[in-house]
């Protein structure tokens, strides 16, 4: 094997790897902007949770049992909006539906990722978020995250018309819920945007036909050592390929993916702790607020 011909084989497995990198480049971005939206989210409904428990009220007029309740109600939705978020992404949705068929069947086509856990229609979580009763309508095409958003969007209405909310005021409240809804949005085109099959494909068969062309260009010269040096390149390739794939879709429950549980976690507790503070009278919160 002349050196120009071993050469010419580094550099095709150099331009394989280059190909590669660039469509996993594709993939970290899907990785660090599914990130940022779902920092945006959580940032979203913490602003909209500190305005309504300081704001929702008239100075001077004491709030009644209800208006409070009212304002419990919508903060506890605000956190299942996270929750609905996570749970889409991860097609694990079904909170109050009584039927729903499996979301993944039991066989796949080879390039569309397993997700655990695909099939569970009931979450525990939204016991105490969504007051008893609530309907979802998930199994007719319908987000719960914007199902409980347009519950969102009539208090900002109820809160404006009482005289809780000024004009510019409830037209903030607005845009950051609107926000929220545009974050989520951008998660689903992440979840849904994956690279295209052929491309996979052709990829996988591009790795194995050099995989198989590789022995004889170093067998001359590399003799035995011909075995270790291709499973070395091997692997590096096809490690490459395999880390794409897990970065592809970020919000699942693989080591590399978003941390979304602790992120949601977090979030609640925060919450809690606000809702709490908020119905013993904290100073924390404007007096006529609590």
């Amino acid at each position: 094997m002349t050196p120009v011909s071993l050469g010419a084989m580094v550099a095709v497995a150099w331009f394989i790897c280059h190909m590669r990198l660039r469509a996993m480049a594709t993939d970290t971005n899907h990785c660090y902007q599914g990130n940022n939206h779902l920092t945006q989210i959580e940032t979203c409904i913490r602003n909209l949770t500190r305005s309504f428990l300081c704001c929702s009220y008239v100075p001077g007029k004491p709030t009644t049992e209800a208006e409070r309740a009212d304002t419990e109600r919508i903060v506890r939705l605000l956190l299942a909006l996270i929750y609905a978020a996570k749970n889409h992404l991860r097609a694990e949705w079904g909170s109050t539906i009584t039927s729903m068929p499996f979301l993944l069947p039991e066989t796949q086509p080879e390039f569309v990722r397993r997700r655990r856990e695909s099939t569970a229609t009931t979450k525990p979580e939204y016991d105490e978020l969504l007051p008893r009763g609530t309907r979802g309508f998930e199994d007719q095409g319908l987000g719960l995250l914007l199902q409980l958003s347009i519950q969102v969007e009539s208090y900002i209405k109820r809160g404006h018309d009482k005289g809780w909310f000024h004009a510019p005021q409830a037209s903030q409240l607005t845009v950051q819920l609107n926000t929220l809804v545009s974050s989520y949005g951008s998660m689903e085109t992440i979840h849904l945007t994956p690279l295209p099959v052929a491309y996979l494909i052709h990829m996988r068969q591009v790795l194995a036909l050099f995989g198989g062309v590789l022995p004889f260009a170093l067998v001359e010269e590399m003799a035995w050592w011909t075995v270790p040096m291709v499973c070395i390149v091997m692997f590096t390739l096809y490690g490459i390929e395999a880390i794409g794939a897990q970065l592809e879709d970020p919000f699942g429950y693989d080591r590399n993916d978003i941390k979304v549980d602790a992120i949601v976690e977090d979030l609640r507790v925060e919450t809690s702790v606000l809702l709490a503070e908020w119905r013993r009278g904290s100073d924390m919160f404007p007096k006529h607020a609590t």
